[in-house]
């Protein structure tokens, strides 16, 4: 019981901080540069960006198995380099975890850079910062509020994801089976018990991410 119950809770744990990660490099990299970005089509660009905050889940596991299939450019080439497909595979979910809680860090991200005075960047160049010292020193403290929130959510929603890890990833037992994918099995059988379980420390950890994106808000 003591396993069955914490397989997954650690899974899901160990999925949502390697995508969490992921997705804050990459929310930082684009949220900053479209954040300054002019450019035709900037608007279908940023569109695709967050398309998967309104897309079924379900949706976006079937365009993730297209592109990562046996049959696409980009599935082959990926199992000829590891010599065996993405697909159901603990990266699947990785890759499934990121590309539902990239949006939120990325509209966090992005809102929080725009945000910047650009006066303070203007006066940190004429100092001598190169962009890299920029970046780094003077844009992210700055929207420092922004990136925490949106680390936080992003991090909640790669906890709970279901429908595209479910299509891509599978629900493989200590392997892919993450807390969503366990409470479906768990009501399925009949174990209520082991799903109230689970629930409870979903909820316990949602409320926690929560209540520290209130207090990275409200933190002065």
């Amino acid at each position: 019981m003591t396993d069955q119950f914490w397989d997954p809770v650690k899974l899901s744990l160990e999925i949502a901080v390697v995508s969490g990660c992921i997705v804050l490099i990459l929310g930082l990299i684009i949220g900053k540069w479209m954040a300054r970005a002019r450019f035709k089509g900037k608007a279908v660009v940023e569109t695709i960006f967050l398309l998967p905050l309104v897309l079924p889940p379900t949706v976006v596991g079937f365009l993730l198995l297209v592109v990562f299939g046996k049959q696409s450019p980009v599935g082959r080439w990926i199992e000829w380099l590891f010599h065996q497909p993405v697909i159901f595979t603990w990266w699947a979910a990785v890759i499934a975890a990121l590309i539902v809680a990239f949006p939120l860090m990325y509209q966090s991200v992005k809102t929080g850079f725009e945000g910047v005075d650009r006066d303070v960047e203007d006066a940190a160049r004429v100092d001598g910062a190169n962009r890299f010292q920029l970046f780094l020193f003077v844009s992210i403290p700055l929207a420092g509020k922004a990136i925490i929130s949106g680390g936080i959510l992003s991090f909640a929603r790669a906890l709970g994801e279901f429908g595209a890890t479910l299509m891509f990833a599978g629900n493989i037992p200590g392997k892919t089976q993450t807390i969503p994918t366990a409470i479906y099995v768990a009501i399925d059988s009949g174990n209520m018990e082991l799903a109230w379980l689970w629930v409870l420390c979903m909820i316990g950890i949602s409320f926690l991410m929560l209540v520290c994106v209130q207090f990275s808000k409200g933190k002065s």
